[in-house]
């Protein structure tokens, strides 16, 4: 009887410390079941690099991007070579360039189905196709590159007008990433440009034209009573003292008109030796070579001067030197100001801003401008985030706008 006690109680006793074990691995089952659906669950990856992942939030040491926490169940991993660049698709086998044709489709897990819209139609023929990433590969017929993205259709009208950089190819830049780095669009249309010339001057004090003037006009009055002589070799040397006269007026700045009009005058120009009030003074003011083609007689100036603080001068251009300085690389204009409370004093330094008109011009605006230094460049919108580098020739700065003479077309859109 006491062994069928001893019996009784170690087999009570193996039970109990079988389901003890049993109990033990159950906990431990459970206990990392709920590990792996919480603590091992909780998952950042890369945005850009997908393959990247992290149990903890940090930088991708890679593009140095924050990690997203990824969404319960996982995701589908591409292998990054066509991670859909747009709309940050993590889809594999999605598009990385949506260069579709009109009424095609593609699905994105993150924006859906896109549908190629009729603005994506170019006028004209097709004359070939151009590989996506290297612009100097193409193709008579459609086609598909190494990574399976359609090649670009090239049609009659961008041939003619646009031609792409050589080595540069279309990229796309997501409403994400433009509005990160501040990319805008404007469209390319004519504008009244305006720009203006500013120039250091002084007040002139000049002896020298004043005595040419004065020996121009008494020859022309001294022509003009021997006109009736009937003496030829009179009228011939009158004559001669005229055009030399003329000449030398020329040779020093003033234009013909200017000239005439001092032969006409009955007025000595004595503002240029002693000025005076009620008059006017001459503003010689220098112009730099690359501003010659701006300056014409004709044009308004405004001239102040540190003497007079807030106070404007208006003037007109009357003349344009026609030698160039061999030394400073200027040109001298002549500006007529009137100074009736004579507070303009001879040999005064003031400053000049000459307005030039350019006309309504194709204008293109200075932000939208890269130079190199070897070429011009603009990046024009071809629409659903593609901008592709055109190659463009510029005229002159007016106005926080340059005056676009060549590479793209009005109302395209940069």
């Amino acid at each position: 009887m006491n062994m069928k006690k001893k019996y009784l109680a170690a087999a009570a006793a193996l039970a109990l410390l079988l389901a003890a074990g049993w109990g033990i691995r159950v906990f431990r089952a459970s206990r990392l079941a709920g590990m792996d659906q919480g603590e091992h669950a909780v998952t950042y990856y890369c945005p850009m690099h997908p393959s990247y992942t992290s149990d903890k939030p940090g930088d991708c040491p890679i593009c140095n991007m924050k990690l997203v926490l990824m969404e319960k169940g996982g995701m589908a991993v591409s292998s990054g070579k066509k991670m859909c660049l747009l709309h940050k698709c993590k889809m594999a086998g999605c598009k990385m360039e949506l260069t579709l044709k009109p009424g095609e489709t593609v699905t994105c897990p993150i924006c859906g189905t896109h549908v190629a819209e009729a603005a994506e139609i170019a006028k004209g023929s097709i004359l070939y196709y151009r590989h996506p990433m290297r612009p100097e590969v193409t193709s008579p017929t459609p086609k598909k590159d190494e990574m399976g993205m359609d090649y670009v259709p090239v049609y009659a009208e961008e041939e003619q007008t646009e031609v792409p950089v050589p080595g540069q190819a279309t990229t796309r830049v997501s409403p994400e990433g433009r509005q990160l780095i501040g990319m805008k669009t404007e469209v390319i249309e004519r504008r009244a440009l305006a720009s203006t010339v500013r120039a250091s001057g002084r007040v002139a004090y000049d002896p020298d034209l004043y005595n040419a003037l004065t020996e121009y006009r008494e020859a022309v009055r001294a022509r003009d009573k021997v006109k009736d002589s009937p003496w030829p070799d009179v009228l011939e040397r009158a004559g001669a003292l005229v055009r030399a006269s003329f000449l030398r007026l020329r040779q020093m700045g003033l234009s013909e008109a200017q000239i005439e009009e001092s032969g006409r005058s009955e007025q000595s120009p004595t503002n240029l030796i002693l000025g005076g009030a009620g008059g006017a003074v001459w503003v010689y003011a220098q112009i730099y070579e690359y501003e010659i083609d701006m300056v014409r007689p004709g044009q308004t100036a405004e001239i102040t001067s540190p003497a007079f603080r807030g106070r404007k001068f208006r003037g007109v251009v009357k003349a344009v030197d026609p030698i160039l300085s061999a030394e400073t690389r200027s040109l001298k204009v002549r500006i007529e100001v009137p100074n009736p409370e004579n507070l303009l004093k001879l040999e005064m330094y003031v400053n000049a801003l000459i307005r030039a008109d350019l006309g309504t011009k194709l204008a293109l605006p200075q932000a939208a401008l890269l130079d190199t230094g070897e070429r011009q460049l603009v990046f024009i919108d071809l629409g659903e985030g593609r901008i592709e580098p055109r190659e463009v020739g510029v005229g002159r700065e007016a106005g926080g706008y340059y005056e676009l003479l060549s590479g793209a077309r009005e109302g395209r859109k940069w």
